[in-house]
């Protein structure tokens, strides 16, 4: 017998079926809580909106999967009154059912979706999709709702459903994509190895990452040094607050995965975000140039002029985050850097590294140091004396990596909270004259 692994592998045969869709300026609508991560992958694949729809249907007594009707955001039901005949529903039943779903579905709006306006569908493809179609009753219910918003089409869109019900929807929607139409349907859950309920918590987390991923676009990018070429990864976010350009510690690269939890968190918190690596991997080989902070400093200049230069005088605010030696660097960049750096953020830095320069800072700066960071503290305590606009912030019972439970995260708030703060200007001071850039190997 034909089945799905899980939802994930089922999103992945649908999104291969509705590829022609990818140009049509679609919006992808789930069905929570199960059709959230079958369409969670669909979006994904097509670059496209997700959002949701809610629609509960009304399960028969002590059948509460066999649907006798469903109700919609508008608060309207539709019942199915064959099965309603079939079963002697009382009408005193429907109405009690039918309240209980529509304040489900406040309640479950509220919680999913937040503060956040529904996707507009107006004169747009609307990719409808859940987990299976069974009665159809809900889906029924989802198209008659969504017809009156006047889409361009609808398309319903399911890894698996019934046959007699497939066809029946094929009436009412303008397209149903179903790769699998077994005769012997019997229920959703059958045609996949791994049917488990989906929580809350996991519609809430497929929903916030799929608006923050139709909401950036990313892309490498090259960063020229005389003969040296360097790899970046930037990740343009619409509506950005800023651009903050990372530059990382010893022996890391753009792939740190501490670096890339926190420009993932910028990213969505409004921030655009540049990793690159700073040294090549030769360069990287030999330990001298890790702490060779000129040529850190250097690098992080050429990767700002690359951004400068790609954003074609549309650049957004910048900032640097700094993490170990990389602060270092973070800190010589912004006093010799020709182009404004409205802020810095040093995490588990050495800004001591950049001892000559921290009088020239006059970017506002972020000294973030994990409380049991004796010594880092120190070095940090000194450099807060030397900046001018400056501030320490000490995450009690963390270690220099903050690997302890909910020190990075604290690092996140810390950081987002800094950058929101001193990126609203347009401008930061900078030196009237463009210094000599620090020299290197």
């Amino acid at each position: 017998m034909e089945r799905y692994r899980d939802r994930d592998h089922a999103s992945h045969v649908l999104a291969q079926n509705l590829s022609q869709y990818k140009d049509s300026n679609p919006v992808v609508l789930a069905i929570p809580r199960g059709g959230v991560p079958v369409a969670f992958g669909v979006a994904r694949a097509l670059h496209c909106p997700l959002d949701l729809i809610m629609v509960k249907k009304i399960g028969a007594p002590r059948q509460p999967e066999l649907a006798v009707g469903a109700v919609s955001e508008d608060g309207k039901p539709l019942f199915d009154e064959g099965l309603i005949k079939a079963l002697s529903l009382s009408s005193s039943y429907l109405k009690q059912a039918a309240s209980q779903k529509i304040r489900e579905i406040h309640e479950q709006l509220h919680k999913f979706r937040g503060s956040k306006q529904a996707e507009p569908i107006q004169n747009r493809t609307v990719i409808l999709v859940d987990d299976g179609i069974a009665t159809g009753s809900t889906l029924t219910a989802a198209i008659q709702f969504l017809r009156l918003k006047n889409p361009r089409e609808i398309v319903v869109a399911a890894p698996v459903g019934a046959l007699e019900t497939v066809q029946r929807i094929k009436e009412i929607a303008d397209a149903v994509i179903c790769p699998l139409t077994p005769t012997d349907f019997m229920a959703v859950g059958m045609w996949y190895e791994q049917f488990e309920q989906v929580p809350d918590e996991e519609v809430i987390r497929l929903i916030g990452e799929a608006r923050f991923s139709s909401q950036s676009t990313a892309e490498q990018i090259t960063i020229v040094d005389g003969p040296k070429k360097l790899t970046g990864d930037l990740t343009r976010v619409k509506n950005s607050k800023g651009l903050i350009l990372f530059a990382h510690g010893s022996g890391s690269s753009r792939l740190s995965p501490r670096n890339r939890k926190v420009a993932t968190e910028l990213n969505k918190r409004g921030f655009s975000t540049l990793l690159f690596d700073l040294l090549t991997d030769s360069e990287a080989e030999d330990r001298r140039n890790v702490f060779n902070i000129a040529l850190l400093a250097r690098r992080l200049l050429c990767a700002t002029d690359t951004v400068v230069e790609v954003y074609q005088g549309k650049t957004p605010p910048l900032g640097y985050f700094g993490a170990s030696t990389g602060a270092g660097a973070a800190l010589t960049a912004a006093a010799q850097s020709t182009h404004p750096i409205s802020a810095v953020v040093s995490r588990g830095g050495r800004p001591d590294l950049a001892d000559e320069f921290l009088s020239q800072v006059l970017a506002p700066t972020l000294l973030i140091v994990g409380g049991n960071d004796t010594q880092v503290i120190e070095l940090n305590a000194m450099a807060e004396r030397k900046i001018g606009k400056v501030k320490m912030a000490v995450v009690p019972g963390a270690t220099h990596l903050f690997e302890e439970p909910g020190a990075m995260e604290k690092v996140i708030e810390l950081a987002a909270n800094w950058f929101s703060q001193n990126l609203s200007a347009a401008k930061a001071p900078h030196p009237q004259e463009p210094p000599v850039r620090p020299g290197g190997l």
